[in-house]
């Protein structure tokens, strides 16, 4: 059964700043993987670039973000198209998601995942047989 990452779980990968969470990703990672489970898409890989070398307390030299980026590459990647666009736009006028937000989610039904890894997306919600869920523990949340 297909799962797919949002940007915010993989960047947590490479956050020094939440060592909790950072466990999380890594090991709900390695359980997918190994799984044959883990699909992300091309907007992932886009943001994940832009959040490890600018947003992280500590940003990655572009070298080392360059080959995270790589190293995700390999996982099942979901090309986001005109038809996925289109859908993420019907889904903001509808659904009460930011266009980007609708974006991932048009892209987790589109590859067909039962699961959504997010944080920033409602825990639990479920849109057209997609599940959402947080998968950091309250405790992991400051």
């Amino acid at each position: 059964m297909p799962v797919f990452f949002d940007t915010n779980v993989l960047v947590y990968l490479f956050d020094e700043s939440e060592p909790l969470k950072k466990a999380v990703a890594q090991q709900l990672l390695e359980t997918e993987v190994a799984a044959g489970n883990a699909v992300i898409s091309t907007q992932v890989l886009q943001e994940f670039y832009v959040a490890v070398t600018r947003k992280l307390t500590v940003p990655l030299p572009l070298e080392v973000a360059e080959r995270a980026l790589c190293d995700l590459s390999v996982l099942p990647v979901q090309a986001v198209d005109t038809h996925l666009i289109l859908a993420a736009v019907r889904r903001n006028q509808t659904d009460a998601l930011s266009f980007w937000d609708a974006l991932i989610v048009e892209t987790a039904l589109s590859s067909g995942a039962q699961r959504l890894y997010s944080e920033d997306l409602q825990d639990g919600r479920e849109i057209g047989g997609l599940r959402i869920e947080n998968p950091f523990p309250k405790e992991a949340v400051p």
